[in-house]
């Protein structure tokens, strides 16, 4: 079975930074940009990105297959 990847939009993020604090090793708050970025789009812990995509206040994050 392939892994699912996580991928944000960097456009919609408000660089909230709840996903980084969820899941530090997936999601990274760039405080120039002021946007969250995925620094690990596989292989990381499935519970933690879903807690992620599912408390992010614009619904940026999601599974690609």
């Amino acid at each position: 079975m392939m892994s699912k990847r996580v991928t944000l939009d960097q456009d919609e993020c408000i660089g909230c930074g709840t996903c980084e604090s969820i899941c530090p090793q997936v999601f990274k708050l760039d405080a120039e940009l002021g946007k969250s970025s995925v620094i690990m789009s596989e292989g990381g812990p499935e519970k933690l990105i879903q807690e992620a995509i599912d408390s992010c206040p614009v619904e940026c994050i999601s599974w690609v297959e």
